[in-house]
């Protein structure tokens, strides 16, 4: 059933691209789906190839198309839910914005003495959207469970993963698999210290060492970092800065196999928040990783977010 499901979602894939229809709809700055046709399209004048008099056939068809691929894409995933146990379908998180929000530092979490034009990068728990999804990431690496890797896959659940050298140095091979998945490796520091107690240079040690060392391994230099415990100073995002870092994403909850722990008074998700999780097994919660991702999407679905890529909107 899931192959068959899944052939015939790729055949709706590939018929789009054939047709020439756009792959996606516009978007607008904040998230929010657009209605003409994408960035740059003049509403004036018909779509390229269209007759005069057929304005917007192009689009509706292209829409048409789209909306088809992704109900394909959606009953692929409600074989794969099953399969791994979920409750409920996983909802399709809708197109990235083609404008990406901008991203500043939440109320509160500002370096108290940020000198004008530093132009630190921002420290943040929420980004800007008014769409309804949440951002899934997962932090340092300690347990590498390869059945989270199918279970992702197959759901196409996005997510992020911090990672800390001093847990990950033994199977770094891993986290390739899961960059070759499509996910995203950012840095968590070498060995995950308490950051402010550290001076500038030893801290600039644990975070750009880390830059270098994950873009040895992956190809890819981090542009994200999370502090350990969600601590730290003015020396940790200079220091940060200074390797290529644009942002530090905290969380507004932190999801746990038995319960969702919350930053924010109302005990609640909101659209843009970042969840946080970690790399853990039976060893330290009595539950598997697939455990885990079953409960926390389970919270998810049921208030109604979709899991979307954090970098997407970056």
């Amino acid at each position: 059933m899931l192959a068959v499901l899944l052939v015939a979602a790729i055949g709706s894939g590939c018929a789009a691209t054939e047709s020439g229809g756009p792959a996606t709809p516009g978007k607008s700055a904040d998230g929010h789906q657009g209605h003409d046709g994408g960035p740059g399209h003049d509403k004036g004048h018909p779509a390229a190839g269209a007759p005069h008099g057929q304005q917007g056939k192009g689009e509706a068809g292209a829409l048409s198309t789209n909306a088809e691929a992704v109900r394909r894409a959606q009953a692929v995933r409600a074989v794969a839910a099953k399969k791994w146990g979920l409750a409920k379908t996983p909802l399709a998180a809708p197109p990235p914005p083609a404008v990406k929000p901008k991203i500043t530092n939440r109320e509160g979490f500002e370096i108290a003495d940020e000198q004008e034009g530093e132009n630190l990068p921002p420290v943040f728990t929420t980004v800007p959207v008014k769409d309804r999804v949440v951002f899934l990431t997962m932090d340092d690496g300690m347990e590498k469970d390869p059945e989270l890797l199918r279970m992702m896959t197959e759901l196409k659940i996005p997510y992020t993963a911090f990672l800390s050298d001093y847990v990950i140095n033994d199977n770094y091979g891993y986290f390739k698999q899961m960059q070759d998945r499509g996910v995203t490796l950012q840095n968590h520091t070498l060995n995950h210290k308490y950051l402010p107690g550290l001076s500038y240079e030893e801290q600039r040690r644990e975070i750009c060492d880390q830059q270098d060392k994950l873009e040895k391994r992956y190809g890819k230099r981090p542009t994200l970092f999370r502090p350990p415990y969600g601590n730290y100073n003015g020396d940790t995002v200079r220091a940060a800065k200074t390797c290529g870092v644009k942002g530090l994403p905290l969380w507004t909850a932190e999801a746990y196999p038995d319960r969702m722990e919350w930053r924010e008074w109302d005990k609640d998700l909101h659209p843009g928040d970042i969840v946080l999780t970690h790399f853990r097994g039976r060893d330290d919660w009595n539950a598997t990783m697939p455990d885990l991702i079953r409960a926390a999407m389970k919270r998810i679905t049921d208030k109604g977010y979709a899991v979307a890529r954090l970098e997407d909107y970056m």
